[in-house]
């Protein structure tokens, strides 16, 4: 380095400290991290093997209670973003526990939220008046700004995957909650009422959307699988997905909640697919089975109940 150049950095930084001082920063010095030529994500590949977390998950439930923790719930932190309670820049996710006799007191937030029961049946979410029964497999919807609620009238502990849009909603700083007055919120409809409705390729004729998330909240994995056993029996499998369906709000096509894209994957035994990339940092869960995913070279085998991150 010459001479000129050691002293025209040096009356850089000098004018970069007096600016500093009115809150300003030079653009060209962070231009490339700021618009890189491809993307850069902080978040690596991870797994969490549900049997290792489990006696974790068991133990949280005899030193705290779900109604003082409000949520009793073991965050999946990216190992690449510790502290931000985040499993990618966009999504949170995090294992539940509920044991018998005991309710998750009813709020609502600005948070989308997602629930994948993983073990035990017989617990209950309540959205906005109307409860439905979990069972392992289900996916379950809590929009934002819907009352929302868990109780578990079991005799076994229940435990699902909860997906939410936090650190999205916290970098458009608009993150916010509010607690109903009692732990559980009235029953105003029967249980099923809203897969009836809305759940069988039919509308109400009096239908009027309320936001732009799915009027039914609760998609029963016994139908699911169903579909995919259907599907496996009347064509071959997609050679990158396997057989690759999205969970849908009946009255738009669209995704069951607008900043979360949710599907649902079955992979046949013996199949090898394709590889593929995505901008899309993605969560996934292992209903049942096992396998192994290669993820830029890197191998992870994963099984029943495992979750793991690709960013």
């Amino acid at each position: 380095m010459t001479q000129t150049a050691v002293d025209l950095r040096a009356q850089r930084e000098a004018y970069y400290r007096r600016i500093a001082k009115a809150h300003l920063t030079p653009l060209w010095e962070s231009m490339a991290a700021l618009v890189p030529e491809r993307p850069q994500s902080p978040c690596v590949p991870a797994i969490w093997r549900y049997q290792e977390i489990r006696p974790w998950l068991m133990e949280s439930g005899t030193l705290i209670s779900a109604k003082e923790a409000v949520r009793r719930v073991l965050i999946l932190e990216n190992p690449g973003v510790p502290g931000t309670s985040a499993i990618t820049q966009t999504l949170y996710a995090g294992l539940q526990l509920i044991l018998p006799g005991e309710i998750a007191p009813s709020h609502r937030h600005t948070q989308s939220a997602l629930r994948l029961i993983v073990e035990g049946s017989g617990a209950f979410t309540a959205v906005e008046g109307e409860r439905v029964t979990m069972h392992p497999g289900d996916f379950i919807i809590t929009p934002h700004w819907t009352w929302h609620d868990h109780g578990n009238p079991s005799a076994e502990p229940v435990v699902w995957l909860d997906g939410l849009d936090i650190p999205l909603i916290r970098f458009l700083d608009c993150g916010f909650q509010e607690n109903y007055p009692e732990d559980s919120q009235p029953v105003a409809r029967p249980e099923g009422d809203a897969l009836a409705r809305y759940g069988n390729n039919l509308l109400p004729i009096d239908f009027e959307p309320q936001g732009q998330a799915s009027p039914v909240f609760a998609y029963p994995y016994a139908r699911t699988r169903e579909t995919f056993e259907q599907l496996r029996r009347n064509g071959p499998a997609h050679r990158v997905h396997g057989y690759k369906m999205q969970f849908v709000n009946p009255a738009t096509g669209g995704f069951a909640m607008p900043s979360i894209a949710t599907f649902v994957q079955l992979v046949p035994r013996g199949f090898e697919s394709v590889a593929y990339r995505s901008t899309d940092g993605t969560v996934f869960h292992c209903i049942e089975g096992k396998g192994t995913a290669s993820v830029d070279g890197t191998a992870i085998a994963f099984g029943a109940k495992d979750t793991f991150v690709v960013p």
